[in-house]
């Protein structure tokens, strides 16, 4: 993944405006997802919203990805492009998204439900979500790397879902993608020690069936193999004492209608 970098206070509070960047920017998207809106009109409201704000796409650009944000449905795990495709009734989607200012990225993901959605997907969604609340839990001082990932996996896998191994989170800062890796799945007390000034995005991918997943022909989609739905949370950490200083929000994410479960 890269070299690892230790943040000063000053930096984590960049970032930490970086990510509240996003943290809003998937709330106005969210506000806009419903039946008969196309994935495109959404990255357009994502690009827009962060200008406004004084900041940057990180993702545009990045390795030649050209959208603001990353949009998968349904099967879709992640590096959905947007486009002409219509929301429909009953579709989940996952929208990724980051942010760039004073040189300090942000990073966070959310997966919505478009309209009413079925009891299967509802519980996929709160179980993801449960496992990403659990896993930054494990992000304190004085742990390790695999206290999180286990605390993702044994979540996640009491419902018999697949964690997706191919992708994992990372480290996060004056580059979009830092070190360590921090992988959904592992072994408690084993992997690096964790130490104030790491920050790390956590992000859960889980997939309602088996974990394979494969590339679509696009270069950048990764959907489930099976073909069954998939959901994806991502918070930007801080690794502090005590407990964990979470810098993205879903505050206002969670008071839009496609939030509520």
């Amino acid at each position: 993944m890269g070299a690892i970098y230790y943040k000063t206070e000053n930096e984590i509070q960049k970032i930490h405006q970086s990510s509240l960047n996003v943290s809003n920017t998937l709330a106005e998207v969210g506000k806009s997802i419903e039946p008969g809106i196309s994935t495109a009109e959404l990255d357009k409201i994502a690009e827009s919203y962060i200008i406004s704000q004084g900041a940057k796409p990180a993702f545009k650009g990045y390795k030649g990805f050209p959208f603001t944000l990353c949009i998968s449905v349904n099967a879709q795990v992640v590096h959905g492009m947007p486009g002409a495709y219509k929301l429909k009734e009953g579709d989940i989607v996952s929208v990724d998204c980051g942010a760039v200012k004073d040189d300090f990225y942000g990073d966070s993901a959310y997966t919505f439900a478009v309209g009413r959605i079925s009891e299967e997907a509802k519980q996929l969604l709160r179980v993801t979500k449960e496992s990403l609340k659990l896993g930054v839990e494990a992000a304190v001082e004085g742990g390790r790397l695999g206290d999180i990932c286990a605390s993702v996996q044994q979540y996640a896998e009491k419902y018999k879902y697949g964690i997706v191994r191919e992708l994992v989170g990372h480290g996060i800062g004056r580059s979009l993608h830092e070190g360590p890796d921090v992988p959904n799945y592992g072994k408690r007390g084993n992997g690096m020690k964790l130490m104030r000034g790491l920050v790390i995005a956590i992000e859960p991918m889980i997939n309602m069936g088996r974990k394979e997943v494969i590339q679509e022909d696009d270069g950048w989609t990764i959907t489930a193999k099976d073909g069954l739905p998939s959901a994806h949370f991502e918070h930007t950490v801080a690794i502090a004492k005590g407990k964990p200083e979470i810098l993205t929000t879903f505050e206002l994410i969670e008071q839009t209608k496609a939030a509520q479960l």
